[in-house]
Order: C-alpha cells, then structure tokens, then sequence
C-alpha cells in the first residue's frame, strides 16, 4: 500500500512541487494550506497517515501551533512529523528539534534528502507499530493467565526459616487450611534448594526473589529470599524466605508481586508486627487480575 502523507504549505507552489515529488515516488498526498486546516482534514480522514510534513511560517495557524495541536492529540501524536522550511539558521533548526519534531529540513528543497528522510521515517514507524501489535497480542493472550475469584483459595503465601537440623520449616502460612494434592513441605524443600543452587550454598546476603515454574507440582511459585542478623542461630544469620504458590504467575504480575514481599521483608527483619492475611490479600490481588490491569497499575 502506497504511504499516505499530509503537505501542510501555504505556498501553493510548494505544494504543487512537492506533490509532484511525492507521487511520482508511489506516495499518496493531501494538502492543507495552514495548521488550522491540516487539523480539519486529519479529523476527516478515514485513515490517519503515514507522515506529516509542514511548513512554519502559516497565516490562521503556524507550523509549530499546528506541530503542538497534533503531538498533544493521542489520535494522532504518534504520527512522523516533519518541518519543511525557509527558517534555516541553527537556532531555527534547533527551535523545531526542541519541541519534539522527528526532523527539520530547509528551504530549497533537496529532492534526494526529502525522499530519504521521508522513506526512514515510514520505515521506523512501521517498525515500531508492528513492535507495539506485537506487544499487544502478547498482552491479550496473556490475559488468560489469571486466577479467578472463586479460586484465590489456591493462592498460598508462606513464611519459611532455615533450621540448620531440619532444614526449612515453615513457620507460617496463609490460607491456614488448603486443599491440594501435593506436599507442601516437599514443595517448599525444593523451592530452598533451587535457591541455594542459584545463590550459593552461603546465607543469603541480600534480598533476592525467583520466579519459577516447578513443572513436578504442576505449580507456579514466587520466592523471596533475605537474612538477618541473629546471635542465637550457628553463624549468627537467620535465613529466610517468603514462597508464594499459585497455579499461575505471570513476568508482569512477579514484577507488581516484588515489592509487597520487599515490604514485608523489611517488617520481617526489623520485627514489627506484621499480618500475613494483609499481604496475601495485596498479592492475591494482584493475581486476579488480568495481565494488562497488572502492568498498567
């Protein structure tokens, strides 16, 4: 498809001489003769542009107005623009690249610039919004991974200490009863070990969380890992961890879920009082809803 591009000039011979270029290089081309009117026009089309290019100096309404009306306009403020004009000392220049326009060309017209100004510009922003689709699908499709309201009872959050005898021993956990078919225990042994195999076999000197697909229990768990200093434990530091378990947790909600359990790691180690109810509830939360709600808030 042929790219659609809007001339805004108020020199109907430019206009003329750059429509010229313009379709005899497989462009599309409308005009408008000031700012005011390439708004009316854009709000006419029924689709938006490949690129804008305008002149500055415009009766009714300037190039830079113009420039400010369509970069403040979420229809349109993504869309290449270009100022083409007779104002060519540095300061000019400097002035529209300022403001935030993807290029500056001066008076006279170089034909060979213009093209290949013209062909960079479509080509990276058709780059970037084949990248942003691409996000999108990502974003929709992940919107299946999610827990639904009626099964937050499968969200677990657990506090486990390390115990040089046993090992990790689970010191607390919310939802007190649960119903699955797996060892909780044995789930939270493998959970330790993957963390000391990612961090060393030592105490876990800073905060560090995981997420993780632990294919065996068929689950998803985020772990946070931390320490503090304790006198009556042998090497005089306390290991830790907060393990959350759920049938899925997805990049963007791990990313929402690290600084809840950052905050309460911090209660944790300076041993104010803290509930784990409360913080199921932030996580819980934010696994219920979809992936996009979860990036976005």
């Amino acid at each position: 498809m042929k790219p659609l591009i809007l001339l805004v000039d108020d020199d109907p011979n430019i206009l003329k001489y750059l429509r010229m270029i313009l379709e005899h290089n497989n462009c599309q081309v409308i005009i408008a003769e000031n700012g005011k009117e390439g708004l009316k026009v854009l709000s006419e089309l029924e689709n938006r542009p490949d690129l804008i290019i305008s002149d500055i100096m415009m009766s009714e309404m300037n190039g830079y107005d113009f420039f400010s009306a369509v970069s403040n306009n979420p229809a349109y403020c993504d869309i290449p623009f270009i100022f083409l004009s007779a104002l060519d000392t540095p300061e000019d220049i400097r002035l529209g690249k300022i403001l935030g326009a993807d290029d500056y060309l001066t008076k006279p017209i170089n034909e060979d610039d213009l093209l290949a100004v013209i062909a960079g510009k479509i080509k990276r922003s058709k780059k970037v919004s084949l990248i942003n689709k691409k996000i999108n699908e990502y974003f929709s499709s992940n919107e299946r991974e999610v827990i639904s309201e009626d099964r937050r009872d499968l969200i677990i959050l657990v506090e486990v200490l390390w115990n040089d005898i046993v090992g990790p021993e689970i010191a607390n956990q919310f939802p007190n009863e649960i119903n699955v078919n797996y060892s909780l225990s044995e789930l939270i042994n493998q959970l330790y070990e993957a963390g000391k195999l990612m961090y060393g076999q030592g105490h876990f000197t800073k905060a560090e969380g995981i997420l993780t697909n632990v294919e065996n229990f068929n689950i998803m768990s985020y772990v946070f890992f931390d320490s503090y200093p304790d006198k009556s434990v042998r090497g005089g530091v306390q290991d830790f961890m907060f393990s959350l378990i759920a049938s899925h947790i997805t990049y963007f909600q791990s990313l929402k879920i690290k600084p809840v359990l950052m905050e309460l790691s911090s209660l944790y180690k300076r041993k104010e009082k803290w509930d784990i109810e409360e913080f199921w509830n932030k996580i819980s939360n934010i696994l219920t809803k979809t992936s996009i709600e979860t990036h976005l808030s």
